[in-house]
Parts: structure tokens; sequence; C-alpha cells
């Protein structure tokens, strides 16, 4: 079951609200979203070109350069959720497009950093220019970590700086620095009594922020590692599993099968694989559904609507049509729910949501609501075509109970770009 969605997560659909008609203009004007990404890139560019600029032009008390920085750094980072959402609603989502947009992202954040580390410099503020270059580093440690760890196959997010909230505390302080110097003046300063130095001055309203996220990057990355450590450790106890752990666990828990500790063929007379497997009918909400040998009893997953209303913290209901018991509709017991059939659920926006059976991650699906009928569809990604989702089927050839041999599983639904039914296998 998904949990309630975070501050930050209600504060990004937020924006998604206020910026969707925008998204829905760029699309109309035939932007897409590698477009929009690189007038990000070029943006940042202009960011650091302003702080070199006013390192050579400027004096120390001109912090003009810096407000305007900051302000092209908040205009920048605008374009950072423009080119995702361009992408989701405009239908032009690819492998290729997040790749570019990753990299992208880091040589805006690099070059941004460029500047800054060289105004300081320039401008004879060494503490904050190493803070701003420790910042650096932790910003890209906490991507790196975050696609390392998705390389390896799990899932590492979350953190008190990430990329977001990276580029607003640098604009604001910028641009908050640039407003409040003609105010403050260019000499002001804040001495503590005993203490030989000045511990505030103007120019301290963006070194500051730049020394906290020097600390808050690392503390970050730091806590992306040690997440990934534990998720990898579970892994690897998971993938010692034979078979898999998805396939094992559907078998073991699927309640047709016997009991007993003693393994049992599956090529028995009794358990013969089933040839033709019944088509669930007349499910109210139905998504797909699942089935695999040796047996008929089904999963199905339903869209879960309440009062009329879709459920968002758990968008999904999982159950069983039991067909060896005449039928009968049951829900999962809490083995099955928590380690095999259950379907974790992560909101990527207020109509769209990344799903994964919990006992197995390596076929991400996604629940969104379609434009052309606004019924809400599964896609899996599957040999490079983009499937509707109607039903999975473990294809399962003798073996034990314990250790299947576990041939395929077989993907059919709709290819989405024809319209065509279409059959795809993940060989296992």
């Amino acid at each position: 079951m998904q949990q309630a969605l975070s501050f930050r997560t209600k504060i990004q659909f937020g924006i998604y609200t206020v910026i969707n008609p925008i998204v829905r203009l760029l699309i109309r004007l035939g932007l897409t979203p590698n477009m929009i990404t690189t007038i990000g890139l070029v943006l940042n560019i202009g960011v650091a070109g302003i702080f070199i600029l006013g390192a050579q032009q400027g004096n120390r008390g001109d912090l003009s350069y810096v407000g305007w920085a900051g302000a092209l750094v908040l205009f920048a980072g605008l374009f950072d959720m423009l080119d995702g959402q361009v992408a989701r609603l405009g239908k032009m989502s690819s492998l290729y497009g997040a790749l570019f947009d990753s990299v992208l992202d880091r040589y805006s954040e690099l070059i941004m950093f460029l500047g800054i580390c060289y105004y300081l410099i320039a401008q004879h503020y060494f503490l904050g220019s190493l803070f701003a270059f420790i910042a650096l580093i932790g910003s890209m440690m906490v991507s790196y970590i975050r696609a390392r760890a998705e390389g390896l196959g799990i899932e590492c997010k979350g953190g008190l700086m990430q990329r977001p909230e990276r580029v607003i505390t640098i604009g604001v302080s910028a641009l908050a620095c640039g407003c409040l110097a003609p105010l403050l003046g260019p000499d002001f300063k804040v001495y503590v009594p005993g203490i030989p130095v000045h511990v505030f001055e103007t120019m301290s309203i963006f070194t500051l922020p730049l020394t906290l996220m020097a600390f808050m990057t690392n503390i970050t990355a730091y806590k992306r590692l040690t997440d990934s450590q534990k998720a990898l450790t579970q892994k690897e106890k998971s993938a010692s599993l034979p078979g898999g752990a998805l396939v094992l666990v559907l078998l073991l828990l699927a309640p047709s099968f016997s009991q007993s500790a003693v393994p049992k063929k599956l090529t028995s007379d009794h358990d013969q694989p089933i040839t033709s497997f019944p088509v669930p009918k007349n499910i109210p909400n139905q998504l797909f559904y699942l089935q695999r040998d040796p047996n008929s009893n089904t999963i199905i997953c339903a869209l879960n609507v309440k009062n009329g209303q879709l459920d968002k913290q758990d968008p999904v209901h999982v159950f069983w049509i039991r067909y060896t018991e005449e039928s009968q509709q049951k829900e999962l017991s809490y083995i099955q729910r928590t380690f095999a059939y259950g379907i974790k659920a992560r909101a990527l926006s207020n109509q769209e949501y990344e799903l994964n059976f919990v006992s197995y991650k390596k076929l991400p699906l996604r629940l969104a609501k379609s434009e052309r009928d606004a019924g809400y569809y599964v896609y899996a990604n599957v040999n490079q075509k983009k499937v509707i989702l109607r039903r999975l089927y473990l294809h399962i050839e003798g073996g034990t109970m314990w250790k299947p041999n576990v041939k395929y599983i077989q993907v059919e639904g709709i290819n989405a770009s024809t319209g065509e039914s279409t059959v795809e296998r993940i060989m296992v």
C-alpha cells in the first residue's frame, strides 16, 4: 500500500498544476523534451557567464551580478520541470530522453558552479569558494549514487538536497543577496565581541546557504549510500532463492498447492499444466490479471475506486478469483500481499503512478490516465515496445514446487503505438 504523499510531492503536484498550461503550449509549438533540456543548459551557461563577468568587471562591493545570476538560476530551473512534463503530457518519454536529461543536468550544474567558484575566488571570498566546491562535490555524489544504484536495480531517491532544492537554494540566496545589497550597503558587517573578524557581511546572504548546502548535499549522499546498502543486501538475499523471487514466491503461496514440506513434481498426472485458462469477465475496473501453471486460480489487479474516486493512496486493488473453488473472489492473505502479489505504487503526478510487484522489480509498470478516453491503463515496456497490459502468464515446464522450471513470463496486451494485440515474452 502506498503511503501518504509527502509534503515535497504535494508541492511538486501544485507546481505541475501551475505550469501545465505552459507545458501544453510548448507541446503545441512543437518543442520536444530534449529541446527544452538544451535550453536549460544554455541558460545555465548564461548563469556562469554572469558570474564570470561580475568577477572581471565588478568590484567586491557590487553584488548586482550575483542577483542577476540568481534570477537566471531560478528561470533555468523552471526548464528542469518543463522537460519532464512535456515528455509525460506529450507522450514523448523515451529511455534516451531520460539519459539525455540526466547528462545535461550534470553539465548545467557543473557549469553553474564553475561560475560561482570563479566569482568567489576572484572577489577574494576564499572560504565561500571552498564551501561552494564542497557543495559541488556533494551535488555530484547525490546524483551519481542514485544513477549507480538504479543501474544495480534498486530505487534510490529522497534526501534533503535533491536537484530542485539545490536550484532553489542557490537561486533564492543569490537573488536575495543582489536585492538586499543596495539596502545594507557593500561594507555592511556584523561583529561579535571577543571575535577579531566579522561573522556576517552582505555576501553572507549568498555564501551561508552555500555552506549549508555543502553539508546537506554530502549528508544526503551518505544517506542514499546507506539506504542502497540495505536495499542491495536485501536484494542479494532475495536473489539467492532458486528460480527468481517472484516466480518462487508466486508458486509457494498459490492457494491450490499442497502445504506438505515434501517437494511435489509438477509433471504428475494430478498437476498437468493447463492448456486453456479461464478468462476473467465482468470484473469492475479490471486493469490486468496474472495466471500461472499448474492451476487456474487467477490474480486480478483492478483500479481501486472508492465513492467514484480513485484511491490515490492505494490505486490498485489486488485479489484472487479462485476458479478451483467455484470462482470465489477472495482477498490476499497478509503473506501474499506482503511478499508475493502485493503492488507498491509511487505517485508520479496526479494521474500517473509507478507500480512494482513487491517480489519482483525487474518489470516496472506504469498506471496512467489516457487522454483518449479518460480511462486508466497499466503500461509495460517489454522488448522495446510499450504495451497496455492485459495479462501476465508464468509458463512452467516440470521441476518441483520448491524449484520450478520456469521458462518465461508472457506479457499480453495492446501495442500502445499501433493499437494491435501483442504477446511478448521475458525469458527467465
